[in-house]
């Protein structure tokens, strides 16, 4: 009888690379979004996000100012908001 399955001497690696989950997590760090890290490896968004998310507990802290003294508004909010939408209330 056959069992189905196939023998293989020497099993073809699977996964990505270590240091490849290290850049796209340090990317992240950084500030470039999942969905750009994503595109630049050529994988899918959600392999870093499962990625990050697998080493979110080994990650530092982020460091909180103990005063602010300059705060910048976003554009885009500023934008949105002071956009007129034409609709009258």
């Amino acid at each position: 009888m056959h069992c189905g399955y196939k023998y293989t001497p020497e099993p073809k690696p699977r996964g990505y690379p270590e240091e490849m989950r290290k850049q796209a997590v340090q990317m992240y760090v950084d500030g470039i979004n999942l969905r750009r890290i994503a595109r630049h490896f050529g994988i899918h968004h959600r392999t870093v996000s499962l990625w990050v998310q697998a080493s979110a507990a080994s990650l530092p802290e982020a460091p909180v100012p103990s005063e602010v003294k300059t705060a910048e508004m976003d554009e885009l909010f500023t934008f949105i908001g002071n956009k007129k939408t034409g609709s009258t209330s």
